[in-house]
């Protein structure tokens, strides 16, 4: 398992909020939701991301898909200089009017659909993801603000994708969620492989047939006890050439990255399930005692401080 395929694991989409938006100029729609993530795209027509505070304005065209993280707000509109309120806000439990009320069937069209006009010449779509916990918050930081990967031809996901956002079908959330989570892996592949992007260490290791492998090896196998020796074996190269490589590409010597690793996978495991504290320790390498020093060492808390902060 590659670290994207890992961070990605812990942002599955569950109860996707989809939307499809047909808008005629002059337009707005607000998004105030908190989400994580949140994919943008249009099928038709034009418009601007407006991120809140001093992220600059980015356009966005007929068959591209961004990638908005959050949580603060931003909005979507046909200007960058619109000065109309917004047709709608999206907010984590329902959507309204910029002054609160609930919208009506002027802006209701039709299933899992909105906007001011039902053959309008911009066609939206947005999809937010809920993303939490330490092993999300490591891709959440490798990405901007606002990422744009530009579309020239058309994408079979994302027309599927506009067809069933229509649709009222057994399974039907299920399929949304699936889709989702195929469009923001593939827009993740395609930003990470622009020059722009400028992608985090532990991607750009990944095509390193020395680094990467000793990535692949944590990620999969978090409860071995490995040392340098140990993945240098496993890589065919000296201990002094993996740590060398790993650092050098990852940002962060190869000890240092595994028990970064396991002690967001243990910390994720303690928040989220009924696991006993003993067996997420051996499911990451240590001890319960070993486990609750480590957490206190490197994130000030302990076992029974994350258990108590998990959502019943």
């Amino acid at each position: 398992m590659d670290p994207l395929t890992s961070l990605l694991n812990e942002v599955r989409s569950c109860g996707a909020l989809f939307g499809r938006n047909l808008l005629e100029p002059p337009w707005s729609v607000r998004f105030a939701d908190r989400g994580a993530l949140t994919l943008v795209t249009l099928l038709s027509g034009d418009g601007w991301i407006l991120p809140d505070g001093d992220a600059a304005p980015v356009r966005i065209g007929p068959g591209d898909v961004a990638i908005v993280t959050g949580p603060e707000p931003f909005s979507i509109a046909d200007d960058t200089g619109a000065a109309a309120p917004p047709l709608f806000v999206v907010h984590p439990d329902r959507c309204t009017t910029a002054d609160g009320r609930d919208i009506g069937e002027d802006v209701i069209l039709g299933l899992r659909t909105c906007g001011n006009c039902e053959d309008g010449r911009t066609v939206l779509l947005t999809a937010s993801y809920q993303a939490t916990g330490r092993v999300s918050e490591r891709l959440l930081g490798a990405l901007p603000r606002v990422l744009l990967v530009p579309h020239d031809a058309p994408d079979p996901v994302l027309e599927l994708a506009a067809v069933e956002t229509g649709r009222d079908a057994p399974g039907q959330q299920a399929v949304l969620d699936r889709l989702l989570d195929l469009l923001l892996l593939s827009t993740l592949r395609e930003w990470f492989a622009r020059p722009e992007a400028g992608p985090a260490g532990w991607y750009r290791a990944l095509g390193d047939p020395v680094a990467g492998r000793a990535l692949r090896l944590i990620h999969d196998r978090p409860e071995h006890p490995w040392t340098v020796e140990a993945l240098a074996a496993e890589t065919g190269v000296s201990r002094a050439t993996l740590a060398r490589r790993f650092t050098a590409l990852v940002g962060r010597p190869p000890m240092a990255y595994l028990t970064d690793w396991r002690l967001a996978v243990a910390a994720d495991l303690l928040a989220r399930t009924d696991a006993t504290v003993a067996s997420i320790a051996r499911r990451v390498g240590y001890t319960p005692f070993a486990l609750s020093a480590a957490l206190k060492r490197v994130h000030d808390t302990r076992p029974a401080a994350l258990r108590a902060a998990r959502p019943r």
